[in-house]
């Protein structure tokens, strides 16, 4: 069975970020014939930080969150990744300890190589690893881009520009223009994600639910205004 083929779920406006969608069928099919399959409850870890790497993961479907741990416990988010990307492969390149935590943030099913053997498969196709060179530049690039963020933009921004990260990556528009976010995403997540505390979190989406750019239920946020976000941005 063709990988792509496994993974029609992924956004047609998929990223470079997204691994699948750089690989040529052949790579992908090269790539699935190393791979076995796993599945990941919600709430449960792929792998640990700091643990030593057995495993790069290419998730087919499902969200994770990718999280690192403060010296007084706090849990930050680092990022969300979703079908047809990669976790795990840095610890599988330098063979380091893993710098993050991968946590299903709801059910996930997904393809895991043993490290040796995905540096096999980079060996053995440049192609895609030139397409994991693009993807590692669009990770850099976005992390540049949030500390720019965490020094110019107040939370009310810094919400903003998560929820339109969002959208892009994980938003269901509906009929109405609406967009659902399509994730199950908690204050404390997103307050994580920021690296702002839950009050605040709490205060900026007071505020964009009483200016209507959005409504929220539990695990549930719709846009009703994505201009509005945009300009909250910057």
């Amino acid at each position: 069975m063709a990988l792509k083929e496994d993974l029609s779920d992924v956004p047609a406006r998929a990223s470079s970020a997204i691994f699948l969608a750089a690989l040529t069928p052949a790579d992908a099919a090269a790539l699935t014939s190393r791979a076995m399959v796993r599945r990941f409850g919600r709430g449960q870890a792929l792998f640990h930080e700091g643990q030593m790497p057995d495993r790069v993961v290419l998730l087919r479907s499902g969200r994770v969150k990718v999280t690192s741990t403060t010296p007084t416990g706090r849990e930050v988010v680092l990022a969300f990744r979703g079908p047809g990307e990669l976790v795990g492969e840095l610890a599988a390149i330098d063979d380091e300890p893993r710098s993050a935590t991968i946590v299903a943030v709801e059910p996930v099913e997904a393809l895991t190589l043993a490290p040796r053997d995905f540096v096999a498969f980079l060996e053995e196709h440049p192609s895609a690893s030139l397409a994991l060179v693009r993807v590692l530049s669009q990770r850099l690039r976005d992390a540049d881009a949030k500390r720019i963020e965490f020094a110019a933009l107040n939370t009310l921004g810094r919400v903003a520009h998560r929820l339109l990260e969002l959208c892009d990556r994980f938003g269901d528009t509906e009929d109405t223009g609406t967009v659902r976010i399509a994730l199950p995403l908690s204050q404390e997540e997103l307050a994580g994600w920021t690296g702002s505390s839950i009050e605040s979190v709490g205060r900026a989406l007071q505020t964009m639910r009483a200016l209507h750019w959005i409504t929220t239920r539990r695990r549930e946020i719709r846009v009703l205004d994505v201009d509005a976000l945009r300009r909250a941005a910057g």
